[in-house]
């Protein structure tokens, strides 16, 4: 009888199985990558979404939900036109839907779930990675909360709506008008082509939800100073009953160094003599264990996360020039262009494994930088970097209007004037998202602007960067209008290196060069449209190029550049200069002359 039960329960879990592939398919025609095909519609993206800041007991709503396209100010539809894998983007392939939303509809979603019992009578807390651009969100018809913001996770407490009990529906509605207004959105536009690309619109990261008690841990704000050998931790606490916080650093399962605050007091910790410093070539990480207590034994929460002794800095070196700095040594940083799209999710890696080949590749390829262009990536991607010792200069994703190339404003000085509404936007979500990936270790430099694409009040936004966060470098326009201010002087050229300007106070950086172009039968976005700086006919000749562009680099190393970013990690869309091909299939340069030449570059200022 126990056999037949066990049966009836597996053949009715096949059944759903079944029935979930067969309400999703990737859509589209386009190219995919080789994880596509590894997609799971009844378990999509379902790693811990957090790392940086983790408890055990969470639930994911990543899955199949509802879906409608509406027009804009139209009440929640009736009906429902299909079923939307979230958190693809509604115009990516593996959303299953691939279609355009735009600026005059609102993409509507809804899905059911169920709690776990043992949540009862815990505060339950519903998170969303990102979603672009403005969502709102109900919880059994009850609104808990709005975000605008396309790059930044948000949370709701949903407790007093939920159904301990029964069934729940959480439905979000979400507007984005791409490159129709002045919010930061990058290179998406409703007219994709050359380098700009196709729109992203709705949930793209994942969704999931988390018990914590009334009083809790919301977050933590971790800062190494390896000059005084501390680590110090600021807890962020929700509720007043208990705010005895601990803090333990382990390295393995040995406790190196802890302490103890109230009153949401600071955690100064000071490290052991012989501290374990972080760097590409050794990225050690310290495990911390966090507990909030009232003080006579009653915990009410516990989380864990990591840190890393790392300074980022500029000094002058014994030629005279001011070099980028890792842990008061001066380092070469080598990096690529990395814009994050992909194929079949746009925005968002198909699975864990994808998301982590390009950060491989790149160290593989003797990279030790990668410059995140535009873009925000889901905490996983920066938590990979911390592990395998990748230095991360994040952009803040453009917006407003796009330079218009044929002024030439590159050099006059001349910002944008923006409209109130678009710099208070700007400066929610660049605030945001320098919250948010502040604990990261592997992050160096904070880039505001590139190349003038909406760049206004430079200085002044240079300085509230720096005064937000002076544990990291400004780089205050990435090949845009220059000024004297933040901590270095980036230049672009395409496509071989050229020093055409030089900063004797700060550090001089060619933020962008390369773009070598090549374009690989069956691997293209659109066989009949392709472009590059340059192009070239083989791997043979793409890696000839790039071994030559380093040499010049190399030579200018020693005029006064201290850093390198090379255009770029893949092909994107239309783009057809990237070291890999669009759908990650084809490697397209020799890796070991390619690996040569960085490291090189790398080791420049060895010794200085």
């Amino acid at each position: 009888m126990m056999n037949v039960r066990r049966s009836c329960i597996l053949l009715c879990a096949a059944c759903m199985f079944l029935q979930g592939f067969a309400q999703w398919k990737p859509a589209g025609d386009k190219i995919r990558t080789p994880w596509a095909e590894q997609v799971n519609p009844e378990n999509v993206l379902p790693e811990y979404p957090r790392p940086i800041l983790q408890r055990d007991d969470w639930q994911s709503l990543n899955g199949l939900w509802d879906y409608a396209i509406v027009p804009r100010g139209q009440a929640r539809p009736e009906r429902f036109e299909g079923k939307i894998l979230v958190p693809f983007a509604a115009e990516s392939s593996l959303s299953g839907v691939a279609r355009r939303v735009g600026a005059e509809n609102e993409l509507w979603y809804a899905r059911s779930f169920k709690l776990p019992s043992a949540w009862r009578g815990k505060q339950v807390m519903l998170h969303f990675g990102a979603v672009d651009w403005q969502a709102d969100v109900w919880v059994n018809g009850i609104k808990v909360g709005t975000h605008t913001g396309g790059f930044t996770p948000f949370s709701f407490d949903v407790t007093e709506a939920l159904d301990m009990r029964g069934s729940n529906e959480v439905a979000v509605k979400v507007w984005d008008p791409t490159d129709q207004g002045p919010q930061p959105r990058g290179k998406q536009v409703e007219r994709p082509g050359g380098i700009w690309y196709t729109p992203v619109t709705g949930i793209w990261q994942t969704v999931w939800m988390e018990p914590v008690e009334p009083c809790h841990i919301e977050g933590l704000k971790i800062t190494p100073d390896i000059d005084r050998n501390t680590l110090t931790v600021v807890p962020a606490l929700s509720g007043g009953e208990a705010s005895l916080v601990e803090v333990k650093v382990c390295d393995g399962d040995d406790v190196v160094a802890q302490g103890k605050s109230i009153r949401r007091q600071p955690v100064e910790l000071h490290m052991p003599q012989g501290v374990k410093l972080w760097s590409p070539d050794s990225p050690f990480l310290y495990k911390l264990e966090v507990t909030l207590s009232d003080g006579d034994g009653k915990v009410y929460d516990q989380v864990e996360s990591y840190a890393a002794m790392r300074k980022f800095s500029t000094l002058r070196g014994k030629d005279g020039i001011v070099r980028l700095a890792l842990n008061n040594k001066p380092l070469f940083q080598a990096g690529t262009l990395d814009q994050g799209w992909w194929p079949d999710g746009l925005y968002t890696a198909p699975t864990d494994e994808a998301l982590l080949f390009d950060i491989q590749k790149t160290k593989e390829l003797g990279f030790n930088m990668i410059r995140k262009h535009i873009k925000v990536e889901p905490a996983r991607w920066y938590t990979y970097c911390d592990q395998l010792g990748i230095i991360v200069w994040q952009d803040m994703p453009s917006g407003d209007r796009n330079p218009e190339w044929q002024n030439r404003q590159y050099f006059t000085g001349t910002d944008l004037r923006r409209s109130d509404f678009s710099e208070a936007t700007y400066r929610k979500e660049w605030r945001e998202i320098m919250d948010a990936l502040y604990n990261y270790p592997c992050i160096g430099t904070w880039v505001p602007f590139n190349e003038a694409w909406g760049q206004f009040k430079t200085p002044e936004i240079a300085a509230w960067t720096k005064k937000h966060d002076p544990t990291r470098l400004v780089n205050p326009a990435s090949g845009g209008n220059h000024y004297t201010c933040g901590d270095m002087l980036d230049l672009h050229n395409y496509p071989q290196p050229e020093l055409y300007l030089y900063d004797a106070q700060r550090a001089t950086v060619l933020g962008e060069y390369g773009g070598i172009g090549l374009a690989l039968e069956g691997h293209l976005w659109e066989p009949e449209r392709n472009w590059g700086y340059v192009q070239f006919k083989s791997p043979e000749e793409v890696t000839a190029e790039y071994v030559k562009y380093s040499g010049q680099l190399l030579d200018l190393v020693g005029r006064g550049f201290s850093a390198s970013v090379y255009t770029q990690t893949t092909d994107v869309e239309v783009e057809v200069n990237g070291l890999l091909t669009y759908d990650r299939k084809r490697l397209k340069v020799d890796a070991e002359a390619v690996r040569k030449a960085n490291e090189r570059l790398v080791r420049s200022l060895d010794g200085d």
